[in-house]
């Protein structure tokens, strides 16, 4: 078991979204669920934590209520393998979400997701600083990141 697992508080709607974040993850599942009790009589036997894995990573749902909602501060970066992965992810979160900039977005449920290429990350640890003012430049430009367009700061094309 993972020493460290992020608990997100969902306003009465963790099962949907678990439902979606597995359905999206390829390697992914349900660990466990927990329900409310008699000690909470209008809630009763409906959903209180879901245990979850996306791709390995552990989680934890909790249906709180509304007095906690997401921001931006905590967001959950994604690595992607290429622009497939990246466009196919951003297309899955953003749907009934909003995009934001950089490679952010925020999905139907109020969850800040970061989709971001892996070869951009290898752009950013260039020792080549021209070269990553001009990526992260181009970055700036963008919501959802481009590869290549990024590749093309990069290389000052």
């Amino acid at each position: 078991m993972q020493k460290i697992a992020p608990c997100l508080w969902f306003d009465f709607n963790a099962e949907e979204a678990v439902n979606a974040y597995v359905r999206i993850f390829k390697h992914s599942r349900i660990v466990h669920t927990s329900r409310y009790g008699d000690e909470v009589p209008e809630r009763a036997g409906r959903v209180l934590m879901i245990d979850f894995e996306l791709e390995g990573q552990r989680f934890q749902a909790l249906n709180g209520g509304p007095g906690f909602p997401f921001t931006q501060a905590i967001s959950l970066s994604v690595d992607c393998a290429d622009q497939a992965e990246v466009d196919a992810l951003w297309q899955a979160l953003c749907a009934g979400g909003a995009e934001v900039q950089c490679g952010w977005l925020r999905d139907r449920f109020g969850v800040s997701w970061q989709i971001v290429p892996r070869r951009f990350v290898e752009m950013m640890r260039s020792p080549d600083t021209a070269a990553v003012t001009r990526a992260m430049q181009a970055m700036f430009t963008m919501t959802k990141l481009d590869v290549a367009a990024l590749e093309a700061a990069f290389r000052g094309a």
